[in-house]
Protein backbone atom coordinates (compact mmCIF):
# COMPACT_ATOMS: atom_id res chain seq x y z
CA UNK A 1 0.00 0.00 0.00
CA UNK A 2 1.45 3.25 -0.91
CA UNK A 3 1.67 5.66 2.59
CA UNK A 4 -0.94 7.58 3.52
CA UNK A 5 1.52 11.00 2.79
CA UNK A 6 1.57 10.60 -0.52
CA UNK A 7 -2.09 11.45 -0.90
CA UNK A 8 -1.69 14.63 1.36
CA UNK A 9 1.31 15.39 -0.76
CA UNK A 10 -0.78 15.68 -3.63
CA UNK A 11 -3.25 17.55 -2.31
CA UNK A 12 -0.99 20.76 -1.46
CA UNK A 13 0.99 20.42 -4.79
CA UNK A 14 -2.23 22.12 -6.66
CA UNK A 15 -3.52 24.97 -4.14
CA UNK A 16 -6.58 25.85 -7.02
CA UNK A 17 -6.89 22.68 -7.79
CA UNK A 18 -8.02 21.83 -3.88
CA UNK A 19 -10.05 25.20 -3.18
CA UNK A 20 -11.97 23.71 -6.12
CA UNK A 21 -12.59 19.92 -5.18
CA UNK A 22 -13.25 21.65 -1.19
CA UNK A 23 -15.56 24.09 -2.24
CA UNK A 24 -17.22 21.81 -4.59
CA UNK A 25 -17.93 19.42 -1.62
CA UNK A 26 -18.82 22.09 0.99
CA UNK A 27 -21.72 23.81 -1.74
CA UNK A 28 -23.16 20.08 -1.66
CA UNK A 29 -22.76 19.29 1.70
CA UNK A 30 -24.29 22.85 2.63
CA UNK A 31 -26.90 22.22 0.28
CA UNK A 32 -28.04 18.84 1.95
CA UNK A 33 -27.67 20.39 5.45
CA UNK A 34 -29.97 23.69 4.40
CA UNK A 35 -32.69 21.40 2.99
CA UNK A 36 -32.68 18.72 5.97
CA UNK A 37 -32.75 22.05 8.48
CA UNK A 38 -35.75 23.32 6.86
CA UNK A 39 -37.48 19.93 6.29
CA UNK A 40 -37.30 18.48 9.64
CA UNK A 41 -37.56 21.90 11.22
CA UNK A 42 -41.11 22.52 9.70
CA UNK A 43 -42.36 19.08 10.08
CA UNK A 44 -41.10 18.89 13.92
CA UNK A 45 -43.16 22.68 14.55
CA UNK A 46 -46.50 20.76 12.89
CA UNK A 47 -46.20 17.19 14.97
CA UNK A 48 -45.38 19.74 18.06
CA UNK A 49 -48.30 21.13 17.50
CA UNK A 50 -50.64 18.60 18.29
CA UNK A 51 -51.68 17.44 21.67
CA UNK A 52 -52.61 13.45 21.93
CA UNK A 53 -55.04 14.44 24.91
CA UNK A 54 -56.61 17.67 22.96
CA UNK A 55 -59.97 17.00 20.48
CA UNK A 56 -61.23 19.46 18.15
CA UNK A 57 -64.65 19.63 17.38
CA UNK A 58 -65.01 21.44 14.01
CA UNK A 59 -68.24 22.19 11.62
CA UNK A 60 -69.07 19.82 9.00
CA UNK A 61 -66.71 19.62 5.97
CA UNK A 62 -64.27 21.67 7.58
CA UNK A 63 -61.74 19.09 8.56
CA UNK A 64 -58.95 20.37 6.73
CA UNK A 65 -59.33 24.11 7.42
CA UNK A 66 -59.99 25.21 11.32
CA UNK A 67 -60.21 28.75 9.48
CA UNK A 68 -62.84 27.63 7.28
CA UNK A 69 -65.02 25.89 9.99
CA UNK A 70 -67.91 27.31 11.56
CA UNK A 71 -69.39 26.36 14.91
CA UNK A 72 -72.87 27.14 16.65
CA UNK A 73 -71.98 29.68 19.76
CA UNK A 74 -73.65 27.18 22.03
CA UNK A 75 -71.68 24.38 21.21
CA UNK A 76 -69.08 25.22 23.82
CA UNK A 77 -71.32 24.78 26.55
CA UNK A 78 -73.47 21.92 25.06
CA UNK A 79 -69.51 20.05 24.63
CA UNK A 80 -68.68 20.75 27.91
CA UNK A 81 -72.14 19.19 29.30
CA UNK A 82 -72.44 16.07 27.13
CA UNK A 83 -68.48 14.80 26.69
CA UNK A 84 -67.69 12.63 29.29
CA UNK A 85 -63.65 12.08 30.44
CA UNK A 86 -63.38 16.04 30.05
CA UNK A 87 -60.14 17.53 31.82
CA UNK A 88 -60.97 19.48 34.48
CA UNK A 89 -58.50 21.98 36.71
CA UNK A 90 -59.57 23.39 40.52
CA UNK A 91 -63.20 23.01 39.25
CA UNK A 92 -62.86 24.70 35.76
CA UNK A 93 -63.16 22.40 32.75
CA UNK A 94 -60.36 22.15 29.98
CA UNK A 95 -63.23 23.35 26.90
CA UNK A 96 -62.03 26.09 24.54
CA UNK A 97 -64.78 27.67 22.13
CA UNK A 98 -62.28 29.91 19.51
CA UNK A 99 -61.88 31.82 16.90
CA UNK A 100 -59.29 31.48 14.11
CA UNK A 101 -58.89 34.43 11.97
CA UNK A 102 -56.24 34.88 9.23
CA UNK A 103 -55.87 39.13 9.48
CA UNK A 104 -53.66 41.54 8.44
CA UNK A 105 -52.29 44.09 11.03
CA UNK A 106 -50.50 47.55 11.28
CA UNK A 107 -47.62 47.76 13.42
CA UNK A 108 -44.46 49.87 13.26
CA UNK A 109 -45.21 51.29 10.33
CA UNK A 110 -45.45 48.13 8.41
CA UNK A 111 -49.22 47.98 7.00
CA UNK A 112 -51.03 44.94 5.56
CA UNK A 113 -48.63 42.30 7.75
CA UNK A 114 -50.51 39.19 8.01
CA UNK A 115 -50.56 36.75 11.32
CA UNK A 116 -53.20 34.84 12.95
CA UNK A 117 -55.09 36.26 15.07
CA UNK A 118 -56.77 33.84 17.40
CA UNK A 119 -60.18 34.72 19.54
CA UNK A 120 -59.97 33.02 23.38
CA UNK A 121 -61.07 33.09 26.32
CA UNK A 122 -59.70 32.25 30.00
CA UNK A 123 -60.18 28.70 29.32
CA UNK A 124 -57.67 28.31 26.44
CA UNK A 125 -54.91 28.62 28.57
CA UNK A 126 -56.50 24.93 30.20
CA UNK A 127 -56.57 23.25 26.96
CA UNK A 128 -52.95 24.63 25.49
CA UNK A 129 -50.91 24.00 28.58
CA UNK A 130 -47.81 24.61 27.02
CA UNK A 131 -48.92 27.97 26.56
CA UNK A 132 -47.14 30.52 29.56
CA UNK A 133 -47.71 34.02 30.00
CA UNK A 134 -43.57 35.39 29.91
CA UNK A 135 -44.45 39.00 30.46
CA UNK A 136 -47.63 40.87 31.48
CA UNK A 137 -51.37 39.95 31.74
CA UNK A 138 -53.62 38.14 30.45
CA UNK A 139 -55.78 40.98 27.61
CA UNK A 140 -58.73 42.70 28.68
CA UNK A 141 -61.17 44.85 25.91
CA UNK A 142 -58.82 46.37 23.35
CA UNK A 143 -55.82 44.58 24.53
CA UNK A 144 -54.13 41.65 22.64
CA UNK A 145 -51.12 39.07 23.86
CA UNK A 146 -48.69 38.11 21.11
CA UNK A 147 -46.51 35.02 20.75
CA UNK A 148 -43.02 35.32 21.15
CA UNK A 149 -42.52 34.99 17.38
CA UNK A 150 -45.36 36.95 16.20
CA UNK A 151 -43.02 39.41 15.29
CA UNK A 152 -41.26 37.42 12.23
CA UNK A 153 -44.86 36.27 11.44
CA UNK A 154 -45.78 40.26 11.28
CA UNK A 155 -41.78 40.89 9.15
CA UNK A 156 -40.75 43.48 11.99
CA UNK A 157 -38.25 43.86 14.63
CA UNK A 158 -38.60 42.19 18.31
CA UNK A 159 -39.00 45.59 19.89
CA UNK A 160 -42.05 46.48 17.63
CA UNK A 161 -44.36 44.04 19.66
CA UNK A 162 -43.61 44.49 23.10
CA UNK A 163 -45.85 45.04 25.97
CA UNK A 164 -47.69 48.63 25.43
CA UNK A 165 -47.05 48.32 21.44
CA UNK A 166 -49.70 49.23 19.61
CA UNK A 167 -50.97 47.34 16.59
CA UNK A 168 -54.26 48.38 14.25
CA UNK A 169 -56.60 45.79 13.04
CA UNK A 170 -59.50 45.56 11.20
CA UNK A 171 -59.59 49.85 11.81
CA UNK A 172 -59.22 49.60 15.30
CA UNK A 173 -56.13 50.09 17.38
CA UNK A 174 -55.48 46.87 20.01
CA UNK A 175 -52.58 47.13 22.92
CA UNK A 176 -49.80 44.86 23.52
CA UNK A 177 -50.67 43.60 27.33
CA UNK A 178 -47.86 40.43 27.40
CA UNK A 179 -45.75 38.13 25.88
CA UNK A 180 -46.11 34.24 25.86
CA UNK A 181 -44.08 31.12 24.95
CA UNK A 182 -45.26 27.84 23.33
CA UNK A 183 -42.09 26.33 22.60
CA UNK A 184 -42.46 23.69 19.24
CA UNK A 185 -45.96 24.86 18.33
CA UNK A 186 -47.11 27.00 15.71
CA UNK A 187 -49.45 28.95 18.59
CA UNK A 188 -45.97 31.11 19.22
CA UNK A 189 -46.56 32.86 15.93
CA UNK A 190 -49.91 34.17 17.24
CA UNK A 191 -51.58 37.41 18.09
CA UNK A 192 -54.45 35.94 20.73
CA UNK A 193 -57.07 38.27 21.75
CA UNK A 194 -60.24 38.24 23.77
CA UNK A 195 -62.70 35.81 21.58
CA UNK A 196 -65.44 38.94 21.63
CA UNK A 197 -63.53 41.21 20.73
CA UNK A 198 -62.59 39.28 17.50
CA UNK A 199 -65.80 38.40 17.05
CA UNK A 200 -67.41 42.09 16.65
CA UNK A 201 -64.09 43.32 14.95
CA UNK A 202 -64.64 40.71 12.13
CA UNK A 203 -68.51 40.38 12.33
CA UNK A 204 -68.67 37.10 13.40
CA UNK A 205 -71.25 35.39 15.14
CA UNK A 206 -70.09 31.86 14.83
CA UNK A 207 -67.03 29.92 16.80
CA UNK A 208 -63.99 28.67 14.68
CA UNK A 209 -63.57 25.49 16.59
CA UNK A 210 -63.78 23.62 19.92
CA UNK A 211 -60.49 22.34 21.27
CA UNK A 212 -61.34 20.11 24.54
CA UNK A 213 -58.68 18.55 26.56
CA UNK A 214 -59.57 14.99 27.72
CA UNK A 215 -58.73 13.34 30.79
CA UNK A 216 -56.43 10.17 28.70
CA UNK A 217 -55.85 10.04 25.32
CA UNK A 218 -58.18 6.56 25.10
CA UNK A 219 -60.99 9.39 25.81
CA UNK A 220 -61.49 10.19 22.25
CA UNK A 221 -64.05 7.74 21.58
CA UNK A 222 -66.39 9.51 24.24
CA UNK A 223 -65.66 12.94 22.39
CA UNK A 224 -66.63 11.44 18.49
CA UNK A 225 -69.71 9.81 19.97
CA UNK A 226 -70.73 12.70 20.90
CA UNK A 227 -70.41 14.27 17.54
CA UNK A 228 -72.09 11.74 15.89
CA UNK A 229 -74.87 11.73 18.17
CA UNK A 230 -75.32 15.51 18.09
CA UNK A 231 -76.58 16.19 14.58
CA UNK A 232 -78.10 19.21 15.07
CA UNK A 233 -74.93 20.72 15.72
CA UNK A 234 -73.26 19.52 12.51
CA UNK A 235 -69.71 18.51 14.33
CA UNK A 236 -67.00 17.10 13.73
CA UNK A 237 -64.33 15.41 16.54
CA UNK A 238 -60.17 14.43 15.14
CA UNK A 239 -57.89 14.41 17.37
CA UNK A 240 -55.83 17.43 17.55
CA UNK A 241 -52.39 15.60 16.68
CA UNK A 242 -54.38 14.22 13.61
CA UNK A 243 -55.19 17.75 12.29
CA UNK A 244 -51.29 18.53 12.41
CA UNK A 245 -50.50 15.54 10.82
CA UNK A 246 -53.14 16.11 7.94
CA UNK A 247 -51.89 19.61 8.00
CA UNK A 248 -48.01 18.42 7.52
CA UNK A 249 -49.06 15.84 4.62
CA UNK A 250 -50.35 19.15 3.16
CA UNK A 251 -47.00 20.46 3.23
CA UNK A 252 -45.43 18.00 1.77
CA UNK A 253 -44.81 19.02 -1.89
CA UNK A 254 -43.44 22.12 -0.13
CA UNK A 255 -40.39 19.85 1.59
CA UNK A 256 -40.22 17.44 -1.39
CA UNK A 257 -39.36 20.75 -4.17
CA UNK A 258 -37.21 22.10 -1.08
CA UNK A 259 -35.25 18.28 -1.48
CA UNK A 260 -35.33 18.84 -4.95
CA UNK A 261 -33.84 22.15 -5.51
CA UNK A 262 -30.94 21.00 -3.23
CA UNK A 263 -30.45 17.92 -5.08
CA UNK A 264 -30.31 19.86 -8.62
CA UNK A 265 -28.08 22.42 -7.28
CA UNK A 266 -25.55 19.51 -5.63
CA UNK A 267 -25.89 17.36 -8.72
CA UNK A 268 -24.36 20.07 -10.84
CA UNK A 269 -21.95 20.78 -7.81
CA UNK A 270 -20.85 17.00 -8.13
CA UNK A 271 -20.46 16.34 -11.98
CA UNK A 272 -18.03 19.64 -11.83
CA UNK A 273 -15.87 17.89 -9.09
CA UNK A 274 -16.11 14.97 -11.26
CA UNK A 275 -14.57 16.78 -13.80
CA UNK A 276 -11.97 18.16 -11.76
CA UNK A 277 -10.87 14.84 -10.56
CA UNK A 278 -10.53 13.93 -14.30
CA UNK A 279 -8.40 16.30 -15.26
CA UNK A 280 -6.18 15.96 -11.74
CA UNK A 281 -5.98 12.08 -12.30
CA UNK A 282 -4.83 12.29 -15.88
CA UNK A 283 -2.45 14.89 -15.67
CA UNK A 284 -0.95 11.95 -13.10
CA UNK A 285 -1.20 9.13 -15.77
CA UNK A 286 2.67 8.37 -16.00
CA UNK A 287 3.27 9.03 -12.87
CA UNK A 288 0.30 6.77 -11.68
CA UNK A 289 2.21 4.06 -14.30
CA UNK A 290 5.42 4.67 -13.07
CA UNK A 291 4.05 3.34 -9.13
CA UNK A 292 2.83 0.16 -11.54
CA UNK A 293 5.94 -0.27 -12.84
CA UNK A 294 7.94 -0.41 -9.44
CA UNK A 295 5.78 -2.84 -8.24
CA UNK A 296 2.58 -0.84 -6.95
CA UNK A 297 -0.65 -2.87 -7.51
CA UNK A 298 -3.87 -1.03 -9.17
CA UNK A 299 -5.65 -1.84 -6.24
CA UNK A 300 -3.08 0.09 -4.25
CA UNK A 301 -2.89 3.00 -6.05
CA UNK A 302 -6.46 3.30 -6.49
CA UNK A 303 -7.24 3.20 -2.58
CA UNK A 304 -4.61 5.86 -2.52
CA UNK A 305 -6.56 8.14 -5.29
CA UNK A 306 -9.47 7.20 -3.10
CA UNK A 307 -8.21 8.74 0.21
CA UNK A 308 -6.97 11.62 -1.63
CA UNK A 309 -10.61 12.53 -2.35
CA UNK A 310 -12.06 12.08 0.70
CA UNK A 311 -9.66 14.16 2.24
CA UNK A 312 -10.44 16.76 0.67
CA UNK A 313 -14.07 16.00 0.62
CA UNK A 314 -13.74 16.21 4.43
CA UNK A 315 -12.51 19.46 4.67
CA UNK A 316 -15.18 20.24 2.62
CA UNK A 317 -17.62 18.48 4.85
CA UNK A 318 -16.10 20.37 7.82
CA UNK A 319 -16.39 23.57 6.40
CA UNK A 320 -20.08 23.19 5.53
CA UNK A 321 -20.64 21.97 9.06
CA UNK A 322 -18.92 25.78 10.34
CA UNK A 323 -20.81 27.47 8.05
CA UNK A 324 -24.32 25.71 8.10
CA UNK A 325 -23.96 26.05 12.23
CA UNK A 326 -22.97 30.56 11.27
CA UNK A 327 -25.87 30.76 8.91
CA UNK A 328 -28.36 28.68 9.17
CA UNK A 329 -28.94 27.18 13.05
CA UNK A 330 -31.36 28.77 15.00
CA UNK A 331 -32.35 31.02 11.50
CA UNK A 332 -36.49 31.57 11.79
CA UNK A 333 -38.53 30.70 8.91
CA UNK A 334 -41.94 32.10 8.49
CA UNK A 335 -44.76 30.44 6.50
CA UNK A 336 -48.17 30.09 6.35
CA UNK A 337 -48.96 27.81 9.48
CA UNK A 338 -46.58 29.70 11.57
CA UNK A 339 -42.69 30.43 11.98
CA UNK A 340 -40.21 27.63 12.58
CA UNK A 341 -36.25 27.65 13.39
CA UNK A 342 -33.52 25.79 11.22
CA UNK A 343 -32.04 22.94 13.48
CA UNK A 344 -29.29 20.94 12.58
CA UNK A 345 -30.41 17.46 14.12
CA UNK A 346 -28.39 14.96 14.68
CA UNK A 347 -30.18 13.01 11.71
CA UNK A 348 -29.18 16.19 9.21
CA UNK A 349 -25.49 16.65 10.48
CA UNK A 350 -25.69 12.06 9.62
CA UNK A 351 -27.10 13.19 6.56
CA UNK A 352 -23.95 15.57 5.72
CA UNK A 353 -21.32 13.68 6.71
CA UNK A 354 -22.55 10.78 4.85
CA UNK A 355 -23.02 12.94 2.09
CA UNK A 356 -18.95 13.71 2.23
CA UNK A 357 -18.37 10.37 2.86
CA UNK A 358 -19.99 8.69 -0.59
CA UNK A 359 -18.82 11.97 -2.55
CA UNK A 360 -15.55 11.36 -1.67
CA UNK A 361 -15.51 7.61 -2.39
CA UNK A 362 -17.64 7.11 -5.19
CA UNK A 363 -17.23 10.81 -6.98
CA UNK A 364 -12.88 9.38 -6.68
CA UNK A 365 -13.74 6.03 -8.38
CA UNK A 366 -14.75 6.58 -12.25
CA UNK A 367 -11.95 8.89 -13.15
CA UNK A 368 -9.77 6.88 -11.19
CA UNK A 369 -10.27 3.92 -12.79
CA UNK A 370 -10.03 5.43 -16.07
CA UNK A 371 -6.79 6.16 -15.44
CA UNK A 372 -5.65 3.05 -14.13
CA UNK A 373 -7.49 1.05 -17.41
CA UNK A 374 -4.46 2.56 -19.73
CA UNK A 375 -1.64 0.39 -20.26
CA UNK A 376 1.47 0.67 -18.75
CA UNK A 377 3.52 1.20 -21.99
CA UNK A 378 0.86 3.36 -23.50
CA UNK A 379 0.97 5.47 -20.08
CA UNK A 380 4.29 5.80 -19.88
CA UNK A 381 4.63 7.18 -22.93
CA UNK A 382 1.21 9.92 -22.26
CA UNK A 383 2.48 13.49 -21.62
Amino acid sequence: MLPFSYAIRHLFRDPARLLQKLGGAALVVFLLFAAGSFNSGMEGLLQGSGDPRNVIFLGAGSEESVERSEVRADAESQIAAGVRGVAARAGVAAVSGEIHYMGLFDVAGKTGARALARGVSPAAFEVHREVRLVEGRYPRSGEVIVGRLAAHALGVGEGALKSGAVLRFEGTDLTVAGIFAAPGTVMESEIWMDRTDLMTLVLRDTLSCVVVRLESPQSFAEADLFAKQRLDLELVAIREADYYAKLSEFYGPIRLMTWLTAILVAAGAIFGGINVLYAAFAARLREIATLQAVGFSRPAILFSLVQESLVSTLLGTLVASFLAVAVLEGVRVPFAMGTFRLTLSPAVLALGLGAGLLLGTLGALPPAWRCLMATIPVALRSR
